[in-house]
């Protein structure tokens, strides 16, 4: 138990030290600070943006928003990172994105009292639950193999009937075909709890 808090301390320390460094660089213009933080963080902005009411080019715009702002507190010198720069990101971010909301009319306008960052933490936990949890499903769906991959992704992503199903894959009528949806489901489920253990 001890050793495990010592490699959280040291993993803290070790985050700090690359965030400070990476804003260092931003406030330099060193480019490749500015491609880390990209690399680095640009998924988690886009799956809270995509998972409230925007589209890809909205986290885009959000998140070179947010660099903006990062970069210059990065560069007035007086800016000092209170938390990992993840969460300050996200919630510099997810605050952006809110009052983008507000001013589209799709929130309420109460977004204006947010402060410049809010505590996220358990928040950009989920998110990053949820994106690992679309990795495993993708590995998953990947070693279901055919026909039951295909069928899947017709039914789920294709939106397409249990009718058209059958016509496509050859089953006698729509009542086989839920029954080998029903079946591939169940496999996928399997592989699924075997990969995220």
């Amino acid at each position: 138990m001890f050793n495990l808090g010592i490699k959280a301390q040291l993993h803290s320390v070790r985050t700090e030290t690359n965030d400070q460094k990476l804003l260092e660089g931003l406030a330099k213009n060193d480019r490749k600070a500015i491609e880390t933080i990209y690399r680095q963080h640009f998924n988690m902005v886009q799956s809270l943006i995509l998972g409230n009411s925007g589209y890809p080019d909205d986290a885009r715009d959000i998140f070179q928003e947010a660099m903006i702002v990062l970069y210059e507190k990065a560069r007035s010198g007086s800016f000092e990172l209170n938390s990992q720069l993840k969460t300050y990101l996200y919630s510099v971010c997810r605050r952006l994105w809110l009052k983008r909301l507000s001013q589209m009319q799709r929130i309420s306008p109460e977004v204006e009292n947010l402060e410049e960052t809010v505590p996220v933490e358990e928040e950009l936990e989920k998110h990053e639950q949820r994106n690992k949890d679309f990795l495993v499903m993708e590995q998953s769906l990947n070693n279901l193999g055919e026909p039951c991959k295909s069928l899947l992704e017709a039914y789920y992503l294709g939106k397409k009937s249990m009718v058209e199903i059958a016509g496509d894959f050859g089953y006698t009528n729509a009542d086989n075909a839920k029954n080998q949806k029903y079946k591939c489901l169940m496999r996928l489920k399997k592989i699924f709890s075997q990969f995220n253990k």
